[in-house]
């Protein structure tokens, strides 16, 4: 038996949300491959909205924006994590029209 790993391409977007020069919020969207689909997937990350600035619809119009993108990039699923101590973010994602599908499971390196 033999294991081989091989470098594949993936390619990150930053979005930005600015009030008068000062960046008050962002995400990024990572759009990757894999061998199950002839399309991409994307994941959303780092969805952060300065605390100012927060329940004004920002995150909202920005999480959209990246839904769009996903899709114009014909990308067959976005995946969206978020911990579960917020659970505001999980009634936003929910009314942006994600759905529950399990469990994350993460090992931290720092």
């Amino acid at each position: 038996m033999e294991q081989k790993t091989q470098s594949v391409k993936a390619n990150g977007i930053r979005f930005s949300v600015n009030d008068n020069g000062k960046e008050i919020g962002r995400a990024y969207l990572y759009i990757m491959n894999n061998d199950l689909h002839d399309q991409p997937f994307g994941l959303l990350e780092d969805v952060f909205i300065d605390d100012g600035y927060r329940s004004k619809g920002i995150a909202s119009h920005l999480v959209q924006d990246i839904l769009k993108t996903a899709k114009d990039k014909q990308c067959y699923k976005l995946i969206a994590t978020s911990r579960m101590s917020r659970p505001k973010v999980h009634e936003l994602y929910k009314h942006l029209g994600f759905k529950e599908r399990g469990y994350e499971f993460r090992v931290d390196f720092v």
